[in-house]
């Protein structure tokens, strides 16, 4: 399945290999949760000494600038030294942004890593997961999960809030619910944040490489029917978002390497009054946010605080000076205002929601991967796509894949 969607109507972030908006720190590989497809070895879970990861941020330090440091695993609230971590990170120069399924946040630990200086958190809430005293059978069902860690946050105040969910064929139905329940706590939560499922495709047109060595890679990538039988892509899933926010458009993007059309990190801004979609922000907007970041704090931004997010009429103002967009933004914000005087007081929220869509196999055997990937992370001391380490650990090389001949039939032979 997929629909149009055409790359040159949005902006293209500026973010790149040595100067991003973030970059991928993993402590931990320990994790207390096994979600469907993960890729990660957690048989036999790993703890990094906090002089181990001084060392990584170092070599950040010195090959990539970014504003938020993604602080992963694994789950780093496993990570005995998390408090001491984020307290590092902070004092590095980075906003530490906390990915977790969110079991073992208790309201001592959330205390504790708001002092240390925690931006933000992320939590990865979805159907995929098998958890203890929230077991969800859909991803609505797991709402009131979600907004149990957002008001746990509101409450501590002052963190940026985002969550993460997978979404595969099966699931995707469900991302209207989402992108409404997102909308009506637009003043909680922050960022919303959609990662499309792919399967390993283990077996078909490709054979498999490392080091010039054939492999079985069923050992490292693992199939899961949870994941349906057919790819989902961001043009999909921005469709689905239109059936419940029918402004919706997205601003900005990130495509991939070997194809300059792929939208591999998909950005939208909608700015949200009493619990109505005002609008979405222009790509002129975004491109004007990226460049007077850049130019006034040295980094591209990547996350927004409650403060900063809570701005959204004067965002629509300031916008509407410069951009057509963004003006009719505005005078939406200003009629349902004359018109109901209570939304002169209320706050408009600007909220943003995200599709990343991972790797693609191209029919020649190129990996398409995310140009420009916020997720890099530090490995033997260089930097890597950190959502394919396991094929360093497993191999010492990126593994390869390379086209299988086709028969007179049109198919493939089987690996061998």
């Amino acid at each position: 399945m997929e629909h149009a969607l055409d790359h040159r109507d949005f902006y293209r972030l500026p973010w790149n290999y040595a100067d991003n908006g973030i970059s991928w720190l993993e402590p931990t590989t320990k994790c207390n949760l096994r979600c469907e497809g993960c890729y990660r070895d957690l048989e036999n879970p790993v703890h990094k000494s906090l002089d181990a990861l001084r060392a990584e941020l170092e070599v950040f330090k010195r090959l990539r600038k970014s504003d938020c440091m993604s602080i992963a695993g694994g789950d780093p609230l496993l990570y005995p030294q998390v408090v001491e971590l984020v307290r590092l990170v902070k004092r590095m120069g980075w906003k530490p942004i906390i990915n977790t399924n969110g079991l073992a946040l208790t309201e001592p630990l959330l205390k504790d890593l708001k002092q240390a200086g925690a931006f933000g958190f992320t939590f990865h809430i979805d159907t995929s997961q098998n958890r203890p005293r929230a077991k969800g059978f859909t991803e609505t069902e797991l709402n009131p999960v979600r907004l149990r860690y957002a008001e746990m946050l509101a409450e501590a105040g002052g963190l940026a809030c985002s969550f993460n969910a997978t979404v595969t064929e099966r699931t995707l139905p469900e991302v209207p619910n989402l992108v409404r329940w997102a909308r009506d706590h637009a003043d909680i939560v922050q960022t919303m944040v959609f990662i499309l499922f792919r399967s390993p495709e283990l077996t078909g047109e490709f054979d498999y490489y490392a080091h010039g060595r054939k492999l079985n890679f069923g050992s490292t990538y693992k199939e899961t029917d949870w994941g349906g039988s057919e790819s989902v892509f961001a043009a999909d899933l921005a469709a689905k978002v239109r059936e419940v926010d029918p402004l919706y458009r997205p601003a900005a993007y990130l495509n991939g390497t070997a194809n300059p059309d792929s939208l591999k990190w998909l950005l939208a801004n909608r700015i949200v009054l009493n619990g109505e979609t005002m609008g979405y922000a222009s790509p002129r907007f975004m491109e004007l946010v990226q460049s007077f970041s850049h130019l006034f704090t040295g980094t591209y931004l990547a996350y927004a605080g409650p403060k900063s997010t809570a701005r959204g009429k004067l965002a629509s103002f300031f916008g509407a000076l410069v951009d057509p967009a963004m003006a009719r933004i505005f005078f939406r914000i200003l009629r349902k205002s004359l018109g109901n005087p209570a939304n002169l007081l209320r706050r408009a929220h600007m909220q943003s929601l995200m599709v990343i869509q991972p790797v693609n196999l191209e029919a020649d055997g190129r990996q398409d991967m995310c140009d420009g990937c916020p997720d890099m992370t530090v490995h033997d001391g260089k930097l890597v796509w950190s959502c394919r380490l396991e094929e360093l650990n497993q191999y010492g090389a990126f593994v390869e894949t390379v086209p299988r001949p086709q028969m007179a039939d049109g198919t493939c032979p089987k690996s061998q």
